[in-house]
């Protein structure tokens, strides 16, 4: 038995030793994220709101000259995502991603005029955005993390392992005048206890948004099929037919809403390859997600409708993503929830912390003793 626990502390203290910085980063800059949004909403009001408020949420300007304009300046090889306005007083955005500039431009709905823009790392908010989604690293910071979300989970398990009382209900105390060391061991054990599923809730959920490869795994799992997107058809290949006139993307918008008339229009995503369907998010009555995942699909070339896919007709694997987002950022349950996993943040944060003192003290200690034993 006492072999076992010695296996299982070594486990857990070499996942926290190794992997632990991650998860303290990442419990920091997320607890500081769900304050400092909206506290940039309020300090930066030319980007978030429209110079005019006088549109309702439905109200946008024609959207083909900002595209056009955009082509213009960012290149034909540029990704962009227009994210509609949802309340009344919204800036419109242009989201971009170029070889030449990654950002946002804040556009003001009514008029389609610049009210300003910031590249993606550009501003406190966006930096630590970035720093907490993927380590300023892309794609492999997003793997590190949903790697580290799963050393977390063992962590959890070893560590509820080494805590389980042999006689219920065991010593819950908190022992706080005493010394610091041993005021910090029962605060780390009764935190990890206590707060552990909460903090797994929230490491789990952003790891599962932030690596894809994990809704193949959950659809796996479910034995769903996953859901694509739509691919372009054929165009005819006779000789004689008519140059095809690309509609204008005010008229897809515009069809779009035809195909998802409960729905709310939030992103219009244009891809870089014109060979690719183009998406466009709503958000329906009851969906979860603040922003929605359902999607009308259109075909760019002649603005043909191609799916209609509503969030809980998805795959589980992309379905999941509905709950998940809104779950890790706190916005499913209102302000109570956000003040929850901004406290979950810092416990982790914490539990990290506290977790290498406690090591590196033992270490000073069994070091000294060694030395005067010789």
């Amino acid at each position: 038995m006492t072999s076992l626990r010695s296996l299982w502390l070594r486990l857990h203290r070499w996942f926290a030793l190794s992997l632990g910085w991650i998860l303290i980063l990442a419990g920091l800059t997320g607890a500081v994220l769900i304050a400092a949004q909206p506290l940039d909403r309020w300090a930066h009001p030319e980007f978030f709101k429209a110079s005019a408020a006088t549109q309702t949420a439905t109200q946008v300007a024609d959207l083909a000259p900002i595209l056009e304009q955009a082509h213009q300046e960012f290149g034909g090889k540029a990704t962009l995502r227009f994210k509609l306005p949802q309340q009344a007083g919204d800036s419109l955005w242009l989201r971009v991603q170029s070889p030449s500039w990654r950002g946002t431009v804040y556009l003001n709905p009514a008029s389609g005029e610049e009210q300003g823009r910031r590249g993606e790392t550009e501003g406190f908010v966006n930096t630590l955005f970035k720093l907490h989604s993927t380590l300023l690293l892309d794609a492999d910071g997003k793997a590190i993390l949903a790697w580290t979300a799963l050393a977390y989970v063992l962590l959890l398990l070893t560590g509820v392992i080494l805590w389980w009382p042999k006689r219920w209900p065991g010593n819950w105390r908190i022992v706080l005048n005493k010394n610091l060391m041993r005021a910090l061991f029962d605060l780390h054990r009764m935190s990890g206890v206590v707060m552990g599923l909460l903090i797994a809730v929230s490491v789990v959920t952003g790891a599962y948004m932030a690596w894809r490869p994990l809704g193949d795994v959950l659809n796996a799992l479910s034995g769903s099929t996953a859901v694509k997107a739509p691919k372009l058809p054929a165009l005819s290949p006779d000789p004689s037919a008519a140059a095809l006139i690309p509609p204008s993307l005010d008229a897809m918008l515009a069809s779009a809403r035809e195909a998802m008339p409960d729905g709310q229009a939030s992103f219009v995503q244009i891809a870089a390859n014109a060979k690719q369907a183009m998406r466009i998010r709503f958000r329906i009555p009851g969906e979860p997600h603040p922003n929605g995942i359902s999607s009308v699909w259109l075909d760019p070339r002649t603005g043909t409708l191609l799916a209609v896919q509503r969030w809980h007709e998805l795959d589980t694997g992309a379905a999941a993503v509905a709950i998940a987002y809104p779950l890790h950022t706190g916005e499913l349950g209102g302000v109570l929830l956000e003040i929850i996993t901004a406290l979950t943040g810092l416990v982790l944060a914490g539990l990290g912390l506290s977790g290498v003192w406690l090591w590196w003290q033992r270490r000073k200690a069994r070091t000294l003793a060694g030395s005067r034993l010789s």
